[in-house]
């Protein structure tokens, strides 16, 4: 039975209730080709051409346009020379983003999945599909994704459909879990000790997160580790993650950083990691009704080390001259986001300290 998106949001909703009375609204791993079917295949592949003509020619800003006046610049005030190398460019578009992939260095083999959050039905903040293309072609990429707990991406099928309506259908898409789930280890974690993906996860070889970076309604905020953990695993492991009561706070944090070691641990340096900092809503874009953008757009920034980037993209909200950012900032707090990079250093996971370098 489908559970409706304000059921599943009702821990993170009460817990932040106060605050929205206060004004708070609500890395280093190329392949293409899908095992999926070929009748959704078909869909995803057909249906979303024309969509992407048009965002294409907009690819600067995602499928909900942002006012040309809402522009920042990136801070280098946190940059430590020496710390974990984090690329950066103010270039929000499919140039910029391909350019700050490369200055990583990465060189995928065998078959790559490009990781990335195809918006839920009714959203209009998540990456609009023309921002990847350059970098979906460079590396003969797949899309990949796994499906949800609620609406029409809770079915293969329906996230089919749904990708090829948001303009994901230019390359292949996979929904991983579309033939089960597999499980892997967690070593050392405090939390959780298996972590079940999606089957079709043991598909590729190497890897490519790009996370929208924004606010969330549980986690705080969502980058790299909430891409790569809730966005991988199956239904049954996404109930464990979130819990009976929707948890938010550390235990919740721990949950997601745990599956993403198990995810970090396997790959062994086959992921990179791209966050795009635009259209700042407080909202996921797993919501169907999220609220607008609240801030400048920042940039995008990339690292084979993700809790460097997830850190640097963080700090840009904190050190923004945006007013806007008053409100990502008390989200962001209200769930103890920062924990999450706490947590996943002492794993072991990457660095806090970063050096910025611009592309």
């Amino acid at each position: 039975m489908d559970i409706d998106r304000r059921d599943f949001v009702k821990g993170a909703a009460v817990a932040g209730a106060a605050a929205a009375m206060m004004g708070v609204a609500g890395c280093a791993p190329a392949g293409q080709g899908s095992s999926s079917s070929a009748v959704a295949q078909a869909n995803a592949t057909s249906g979303g051409t024309a969509t992407n003509a048009a965002s294409s020619a907009s690819s600067s800003s995602s499928a909900s346009a942002t006012p040309a006046s809402m522009t920042s610049t990136i801070k280098t005030t946190n940059s430590t020379p020496g710390g974990s190398k984090v690329y950066y460019t103010d270039d929000i578009s499919a140039a910029g983003l391909l350019a700050v992939y490369k200055a990583l260095g990465f060189s995928p083999t065998g078959k790559v999945a490009v990781k990335l959050h195809m918006g839920e039905e009714g959203n209009a903040n998540y990456l609009d599909p023309g921002l990847l293309r350059q970098l979906v072609e460079e590396v003969r990429g797949t899309f990949v994704d796994t499906t949800v707990l609620y609406g029409k991406r809770s079915t293969p099928t329906g996230y089919y459909e749904v990708a090829a309506d948001h303009g994901f259908g230019y390359a292949p898409v996979d929904i991983l879990d579309e033939t089960g789930g597999m499980k892997l280890p967690v070593v050392g974690g405090s939390r959780l000790t298996e972590a079940e993906l999606g089957a079709k996860y043991a598909d590729y070889q190497s890897w490519v997160s790009v996370a929208h970076f924004k606010g969330h309604g549980m986690a705080g905020f969502g980058g790299t580790f909430k891409n790569l953990a809730i966005g991988l695993a199956t239904v049954p492991q996404k109930r464990i993650v979130h819990g009976p009561s929707f948890d938010t706070g550390a235990v919740f944090l721990e949950r997601v950083v745990d599956v993403a070691k198990a995810v970090f641990d396997d790959l062994k340096g086959r992921m990179a990691c791209v966050n795009v900092i635009n259209n700042l809503s407080l909202d996921c874009d797993c919501d169907s009704s999220a609220g607008a953008p609240v801030m400048a757009d920042i940039g995008v920034l990339a690292s084979l080390d993700p809790v460097a980037l997830d850190r640097a993209s963080l700090d840009q909200i904190y050190l923004s001259d945006d007013p806007g950012k008053d409100s990502v900032i008390s989200r962001i707090e209200s769930h103890d986001g920062a924990h999450l990079l706490d947590y996943a250093e002492s794993l072991g996971l990457g660095s806090q300290t970063y050096e910025l370098v611009a592309v």
